[in-house]
Formats: C-alpha cells, structure tokens, sequence
C-alpha cells in the first residue's frame, strides 16, 4: 500500500462514516424529503450514494487492469443515475445502509491496496473529457459528486 493510498482510503472512510451516521439520524418524514437539485427522495439519494458512488471500485479496477472503460458521457451517466434513483425511491433505510456499508468497505479495501502506479494509471472515457486516472476517478466520483449528493441531502432535512 502507498501512503497516497491509505491517505485517500482513510478519506473515503472518514465521509463514509458520515454518510452511514447521518442516514442512521434520518426521520421516516425526513427519508421522504425531495433533495432539490436531484429531485430524488432522500432515501433514494443515499441509496444512490451507497449503491452508485461507493461501488465505482470495479470501474477504478478497470482502469487499474489497464481495462477499456465503457465509452460513457456525462449525460449517461446522469441518466443512469436517475434511472436507478427512480426505481429505488422507496427504497427502506435499512437497504441503504446496507448498500453503504457494503460498498465503502469494498471501496476502502480497494483503494488502501492500491500502489502509487496504480494510483496514476490512466483510463479514458468521454464522461472525463478523455483520460483520467484511477485517483482523478475516485476524487471525481467520491469527493466532488458524492459530496454534491450528501450536501443535497443535508439541505433537504434541513441540517
């Protein structure tokens, strides 16, 4: 393991454990909150941070394995999400505490293993604007759009 890696793997746990602890907090009225800028329940938006953001450890691998990424676009990718979204709006908060905790886990294994050529190993996808590394991938996906998510989410509830 590189110290880039544990650094961003304790990162990952670290906004993880605040995802699971807020949705842990959340009311029945508060789980049905619209989040504004997704118009998703606020259950579905963390069962989409659970079973979306914090299982992208198989695309991150398949930039690691030096795997051809799906050629997917930014508009794709947002239709998938509202797709998977809209099917899981009323999702319990038990299945989204579960997709959290299963996929943070997998994804901190994943990252803590990675070594810094791994780190820095490039994949290219049209949703990136051409090449991105597997780091540029979880900060993208993990730290910037997870985070986007869990904002809403707060603003929704009102915290």
């Amino acid at each position: 393991m590189s110290q880039r890696a544990k650094e961003i793997s304790e990162l990952i746990k670290s906004f993880s454990d605040n995802v699971m602890a807020f949705v842990e907090s959340l009311s029945d009225d508060d789980w049905r909150k619209v989040c504004e800028s997704e118009e998703w329940p606020v259950g579905a938006t963390a069962y989409h941070l659970g079973a979306g953001h914090f299982a992208i450890f198989d695309m991150a691998g398949m930039i690691v394995r030096g795997e051809d990424l799906p050629p997917l676009t930014m508009d794709q990718i947002n239709s998938m999400s509202d797709k998977q979204a809209r099917e899981h709006a009323d999702c319990t908060k038990a299945e989204a505490i579960e997709a959290l905790r299963k996929n943070s886990a997998e994804m901190v294994a994943f990252v803590a293993g990675l070594t810094d050529e791994e780190l820095d190993r490039k994949g290219s996808m049209p949703a990136f604007g051409g090449e991105a590394t597997t780091e540029q991938l979880i900060q993208f996906v993990i730290f910037e759009s997870a985070m986007r998510h869990f904002d809403s989410m707060k603003t929704a509830v009102g915290r």
